[in-house]
């Protein structure tokens, strides 16, 4: 592993500041590439390559956005699955037109709001977080296959052959999977099927480099290549899961999986220094959220302040917090509750916020108050796809908690989701990933629960100018924002732009995060007198980001984990 410290080069602004980045990143030749006609950054090289041969094969953008989802949820079993569900954005250069699809898991139909609490109504965080209480309606195979009937060119099982072989032949065990696999060894130890696929046959965590082989989600991928979505959500399949949920005291049902729907939806937008921003609606919080703080911070030229700087974070800091308000505020599954994008992201608004946070010190999470709407009628993978016409794929994708809820639908290979947990089991009480619940995001049957993903797509007058989105729970949100200032506030190459280290407030708890290995000293005495209570602590992000360069393209593999970025 590579070690680098005080990496990055300083930057044309006025104040001489140092840009620090983390000092765990891996080699840079395997997370930075460069191409003329295609780029593919994931969170895995077996991934990385099974999208990039389905141009090979004579595909296109949306048949290597299906071979990148199911051959990662081979890849990163611990992040993501066909148990589980996500979003998608797509810009299609022929159109002119960002298409967003949500395939959101949803909550049985037989969910109730004080399904997780006590006779006396105190909060039970695990029923939501483990075992099959905490599992939602899967949506990722029904997205996958209605969006591949609407835009694919290859055959559909074609798609599917990738990550039928690696699921068949194995990878070698990395390290952030042995990470998780020791993380949650006390429930998928539970799971007989857990315990051959994911321990040694005296019961212990492999080494690195071990073989995992996955035979019986193998055999689920070639039923599913054989007979579509169907072969997920009726049949011998769907039964093995509802047996499963069942006989876990689950309430998943065959009429959840039958009924379970795909939604498009209208993705929302905003301008930053004249570029035209498209991300994730709701039930995403994660679009509007990126949006609102980089419009709250375009007016506080923070080019001028510099990068990293005392004042730079303090802002950043104000904004990210500020956001988070709104979110626990007004944001839900839009389907259930009015959601006001358009006062959310309304210029007047926005100036409102902008110039709240234009203050010397920090604001106790206490202190901070909704502002008046004007009037209207946590562990994830991402992947980012460009290609020769000008196409865009950003695409995030969950079971949320390390391996979901850690249970297995016999027979069939499928890690089921923890999904529910995204939910509030309370308004006011806080998540696995310590987002706090509102009013719109308890709990009602078939209704999705609020998100962090943020898969975002920026163009150009000319179309294509880039695409990125992260895992990482609510850290997603400002994770993604710091790589566009960095990007576009600060002109950082975008190697540089995502390696940054990065900070991280969203108003409860009342904290500034800031990774490993943190910012200048005097910077942070700086932000403490200011009345910033600084830790620090890892995020957890992995940026996936491409960006189209003098006709090529630039994709970076966020060097924090394990990735790839390759292009052709």
């Amino acid at each position: 592993m590579q070690v680098l410290a005080l990496l990055i080069a300083l930057l044309s602004c006025s104040h001489q500041v140092r840009i620090v980045a983390p000092t765990a990143l891996r080699p840079r030749i395997a997370h930075e590439a460069k191409a003329k006609d295609y780029m593919v950054t994931t969170q895995g090289g077996a991934t990385t390559r099974a999208a990039l041969s389905m141009f090979s094969r004579g595909g296109n953008i949306i048949d290597a956005f299906v071979a990148a989802s199911f051959t990662i949820s081979v890849e990163r079993p611990h992040s993501t699955g066909i148990g589980g569900g996500g979003f998608l954005l797509f810009y299609n250069r022929a159109e002119n037109k960002v298409y967003s699809f949500d395939f959101r898991e949803i909550a049985p139909v037989m969910a109730t709001k004080n399904m997780y609490l006590t006779s006396k109504g105190d909060t039970q965080p695990l029923l939501s977080q483990e075992g099959a209480l905490a599992v939602a309606t899967p949506g990722l195979v029904r997205g996958l296959y209605e969006i591949h009937s609407k835009f694919g060119k290859l055959p559909w099982a074609e798609t599917l052959a990738p990550a039928i072989k690696l699921a068949s032949e194995g990878f070698p065990l990395y390290d952030q999977l042995q990470e998780a696999i020791t993380d949650r060894e006390h429930l998928l130890k539970l799971d007989p099927e857990a315990k051959v696929i994911f321990f040694t046959a005296d019961g212990k965590v492999p080494l690195l480099g071990s073989l995992i082989i996955q035979p019986t989600l193998a055999q689920t991928f070639k039923i599913i290549a054989r007979e579509g979505a169907k072969g997920f959500y009726e049949g011998e399949v769907a039964s093995k899961i509802v047996k499963t949920v069942a006989s876990k005291r689950g309430i998943l049902s065959h009429k959840d999986l039958r009924e379970y729907q795909m939604k498009e939806r209208s993705p929302v937008t905003g301008e930053f220094h004249g570029l035209k921003i498209y991300s994730m609606p709701p039930p995403s919080s994660g679009g509007i959220h990126v949006i609102q703080i980089l419009k709250m911070l375009e007016p506080h030229n923070l080019k001028a302040k510099g990068p990293q700087s005392t004042e730079t974070v303090h802002l950043t800091a104000l904004a990210m917090q500020r956001a988070f308000l709104d979110r626990a505020q007004y944001l839900g599954d839009p389907d259930f509750h009015a959601v006001p994008v358009k006062s959310l992201l309304n210029d007047k608004y926005l100036k409102t916020l902008s110039e709240n946070i234009n203050r010397p010190t920090a604001i106790p999470a206490g202190d901070m108050r909704p502002v008046p709407l004007p009037y209207e009628s946590s562990d994830t993978t991402h992947f980012t796809i460009g290609d020769k016409d000008g196409n865009l794929v950003a695409s995030t994708q969950t079971i949320n908690g390390w391996f979901g809820s850690a249970v297995i639908a016999q027979g069939t290979g499928i890690i089921l989701n923890n999904e529910m947990d995204d939910f509030a089991q309370k308004v006011g009480v806080q998540n696995l990933f310590g987002a706090v619940g509102g009013q719109n995001n308890l709990v009602e049957p078939k209704k999705r629960p609020l998100s962090s993903m943020s898969p975002t797509i920026i163009l150009n007058e000319d179309g294509p100018y880039m695409a990125l989105g992260s895992p990482s729970g609510t850290r997603i949100i400002t994770c993604v924002a710091q790589t566009i200032l960095n990007s576009i506030e600060f002109g950082m190459p975008l190697y540089e732009a995502v390696a940054a280290t990065r900070v991280h407030q969203q108003w409860q708890p009342d904290q500034l995060k800031i990774e490993s290995p943190f910012l200048d000293p005097k910077v942070e005495k700086e932000l403490e007198a200011k009345g910033h209570h600084v830790i620090h602590e890892g995020l957890g992000c992995s940026i996936q980001a491409i960006r189209r360069e003098n006709n090529s393209w630039i994709g970076v593999s966020d060097p924090r984990g394990e990735g790839l970025a390759q292009g052709q």
